[in-house]
């Protein structure tokens, strides 16, 4: 950049026809220099043919991670992570009957646990192995192709980690695993969820985060949007969680008994951590601490705030008074309903989602769970399954621009919620059928489900020989 003022230009004038001739000579004295130097370079290179030097002068310098986006996907791990211990274990702790309470807990940390462990022998590579097809990969079980300086593309020309993403990954299947218990609340045998959930992971969870999230895999070939997981997440546990709570059969004296939560206040706390938590799990997913990750921040936000004031509205209008668990369970609609839409929606578009889950939800846990008599426990199919089915299909519309979305229109709507409609059914099915099929190997190996006696007694003292409370 030249740095010449306004009161140079008088010598430029005089010396430039001087400068003009020098410069050719000098611009001739070049060229001959630079053809001589470029030749000496060539014999260089050409006596070091196949040295290590050489090749490694030739090729492109490998992508680095970047600290900042390491460092936001790891405090985005530990955020997932607190979504499970404590928030769910006290969102669905508070929710059962006190002699359930610290099964409630266990059973939430162990499977967590039990997943966490899955993930790193075989899970990853079924998931996101280097290896695979549209329904599964292979080709790194046990972390063997991982070192320290391995990485993992994000959305961009950026990269991060592995094992960052293997961490973070990891919490996501741990939270889908612990949410089928909602649906199995204090009736389940705990070595029966031991046995249930590694193959329920390896048959349903994997291969449906592949086929969604994976270069390949059959939906994100055709696809389908699904930002941080309302099929692989929501709509698979909740739809899992509805098989085994059929199959397990309804608690002893539902619906005639009343089963009321034992601590709301539990319930609420956990509903906070959840929320808190939940800024991980979608801001989390973009991989990088850009406009997109904050764009997910503010619709988990709003989305969460009109679900939760919906709810308690629609209380209001059914002639009921607006409750604090009213209020939990259109927090978890309305995060559950973004979801797959936090990096694909303008804010206002999330919060029409957050409305319209949470309104959609309300009507299945209140009056459907009532006309078919199933024992959805805690609702974990009410909200995350049909939660899910809402917020995915509806991705297809809040991602059009016409809407404030962040879409470029080149997918028109229809188009576009046809292909998420594919993707629930997909998911609908297979975790279905999996869920069917892990159920009956887990029944046939140590039962399903306590006895009536356990069950009357609680499950604290009858599985685990301890009390929540003394």
């Amino acid at each position: 950049m030249s740095r010449i003022g306004t009161r140079g230009t008088t010598m430029v004038r005089k010396t430039f026809a001087r400068a003009a001739s020098f410069g050719a000579v000098a611009l001739a004295g070049a060229s001959a220099v630079t053809a001589s130097a470029q030749e000496a370079v060539e014999a260089a290179v050409d006596g070091v043919t196949g040295s290590p030097i050489a090749g490694a002068t030739v090729e492109a310098a490998a992508a680095v991670p970047n600290p900042g986006n390491n460092a936001w996907m790891m405090t985005s791990t530990i955020l997932v992570l607190l979504m499970i211990l404590p928030g769910l274990a006290l969102f669905y702790g508070g929710l059962t009957r006190s002699k359930n309470m610290l099964s409630t807990l266990t059973q939430v940390g162990a499977t967590a646990a039990l997943a966490m462990l899955i993930w790193v022998m075989w899970g990853y590579s079924t998931a996101f192995g280097p290896e695979g097809n549209a329904f599964f990969s292979w080709g790194n079980a046990f972390l063997t192709g991982t070192t320290a300086d391995s990485t993992a593309a994000t959305f961009s020309d950026e990269v991060i980690s592995e094992y960052v993403f293997i961490s973070f990954q990891m919490t996501f299947a741990a939270i889908t695993a612990a949410l089928i218990l909602g649906a199995t609340a204090e009736r389940m045998k705990f070595s029966a969820m031991m046995v249930f959930v590694p193959i329920w992971l390896t048959i349903v969870y994997f291969p449906i985060a592949h086929m969604v999230w994976a270069t390949g895999g059959l939906l994100f070939d055709a696809g389908a949007l699904d930002f941080a997981g309302g099929t692989v997440v929501h709509i698979n546990a909740g739809v899992s969680g509805l098989v085994l709570a059929m199959m397990l059969g309804k608690r002893r004296g539902y619906p005639a008994e009343p089963m009321p939560p034992h601590s709301l206040a539990m319930t609420m706390i956990g509903t906070g951590l959840l929320w808190v938590g939940w800024f991980g799990f979608n801001a989390g997913s973009e991989l990088e601490a850009d406009g997109v990750a904050g764009l997910a921040m503010i619709n988990t936000f709003v989305a969460t705030a009109a679900g939760a004031l919906t709810w308690m509205v629609i209380e209001k209008l059914a002639g009921h008074k607006g409750s604090a668990l009213g209020f939990c369970s259109g927090v978890i609609a309305g995060l559950v309903a973004v979801t797959p839409a936090a990096g694909n929606s303008g804010p206002f578009g999330a919060v029409l989602l957050g409305i319209v889950a949470s309104a959609v939800c309300y009507f299945f846990v209140a009056k459907v769970k009532t006309k078919f008599g199933y024992d959805d426990s805690l609702d974990a199919f009410g909200i995350h399954g049909i939660g899910g089915v809402v917020g995915a299909i509806g991705t297809g519309i809040v991602v059009q621009p016409f809407i404030g979305g962040p879409g470029d229109g080149e997918v028109g709507t229809l188009a576009q919620v046809l292909i998420q409609l594919e993707g629930v059914v997909v998911t609908i099915v297979w975790a279905a059928v999996g869920t069917f099929i892990a159920g009956m190997i887990a029944k046939l190996v140590t039962g399903l489900r306590v006895s009536e006696e356990d069950e009357v007694n609680g499950l604290d003292i009858a599985e685990h020989g301890e009390r929540a409370y003394n």
